[in-house]
């Protein structure tokens, strides 16, 4: 079962952490919805999701903040509780369709199989100030 598809756009795989709140949501919207990240007429990223008219689709991952830097286990101590990961991930969608962005998205907290259809091998990981 699909439950969020769409054409030319971003997947963004959204983590939260402990510190975050809608400020930080907020501004990872405006810095992702004006990254000149998309080709123009030349060829060049110089276009960016607005110019383009594209698609967002938000997969909740939490797993982006599993701190991998002692022992084989991964600590997720940085990583958001579920109710305010909930919060901040529905805030995020919220605000994106609220600037017209076609926003489609995952299943919080579900396991998901996510397909990609990458154009380059581009992938970008952005941070707010508490990351």
């Amino acid at each position: 079962m699909v439950t969020g598809s769409i054409g030319a756009g971003l997947l963004v795989l959204l983590g939260v952490r402990k510190e975050d709140a809608e400020l930080e949501a907020e501004a990872l919207l405006e810095k992702l919805l004006g990254l000149r990240v998309f080709e123009d007429a030349e060829g060049k990223m110089n276009l960016s999701l607005l110019d383009t008219g594209g698609a967002l689709l938000v997969v909740s991952q939490f797993t982006l903040y599993g701190d991998t830097r002692k022992g084989r286990r991964p600590s997720f101590d940085l990583a958001a509780p579920p109710e305010q990961a909930n919060r901040l991930y529905e805030h995020f969608i919220a605000k994106a369709r609220e600037r017209g962005v076609e926003t489609q998205t995952g299943v919080f907290r579900a396991m998901m199989s996510v397909s990609l259809t990458n154009e380059g091998p581009v992938t970008f990981l952005i941070e707010t100030k508490n990351g």
